[in-house]
């Protein structure tokens, strides 16, 4: 469990393939310190095993599946990812619980959708826009939370199949959030709160729509 507040940010040194397999070699001093064989890192938004470790890198690898289901088949060497150590419980929780499972892949769009009237940005913030499977729109809402290659966020705009969030410049320098540019892919979890009410909700849901 994590809370999308970025420790550190990784740089990858080293891409091996292992069987069908990546092994990613991170650079990440900050924390290496802090970890153990087997620990969980959320790295770019996906929850990953520590493979290997020693005084400046760490390794993780992403079976076939996480590939297929994220962004980190996009990732090259110098690359830089956020990266995050596992929640402990006398930690506070500054953004939102975060599983570190991705829920589905955005891009970053130049702007919102021409049709939607969107609030232009204040004097200290960088309003991003992303696109979103409609598995992931419906859960948007407005200041609701949405976690974005590892970093918690909030909604600011939400339209039929994009959304927006308010970035201060604190966080586009702490986190690779502002190494993203146009067309630029991204690991989007929606929280986790909203899945489980939604899946609750739904059986009696349908059974309003087979009354009426």
């Amino acid at each position: 469990m994590f809370s999308g507040i970025v420790e550190a940010m990784g740089q990858v040194v080293k891409l091996e393939q292992k069987n069908e397999a990546v092994r990613f070699t991170i650079s990440a001093r900050p924390i290496v310190g802090r970890l153990s064989l087997g620990d969980s890192v959320c790295t770019s938004g996906v929850c990953l095993t520590v493979v290997e470790f020693d005084v400046e890198t760490f390794s993780v690898e992403a079976i076939p599946e996480t590939l297929r289901l994220t962004t980190l088949g996009d990732l090259r060497e110098g690359d830089r990812v956020n990266l995050e150590l596992a929640l402990t419980l006398h930690q506070g929780l500054g953004g939102h619980l975060v599983f570190g499972h991705i829920d589905g892949v955005g891009e970053r769009l130049s702007g919102p959708p021409d049709s939607y009237d969107a609030r232009e940005a204040g004097k200290d913030e960088v309003i991003h826009w992303y696109s979103a499977p409609p598995a992931i729109m419906r859960y948007m809402v407005f200041k609701g939370s949405i976690t974005i290659s590892g970093v918690s966020l909030t909604v600011v705009d939400v339209a039929d199949e994009a959304f927006s969030v308010a970035l201060i410049p604190h966080t586009l320098e702490v986190t690779s959030l502002g190494d993203i540019e146009i067309g630029d892919r991204v690991n989007l979890e929606v929280d986790m709160i909203a899945k489980y009410v939604a899946a609750q909700l739904e059986p009696y849901l349908q059974q309003l729509k087979g009354i009426g």
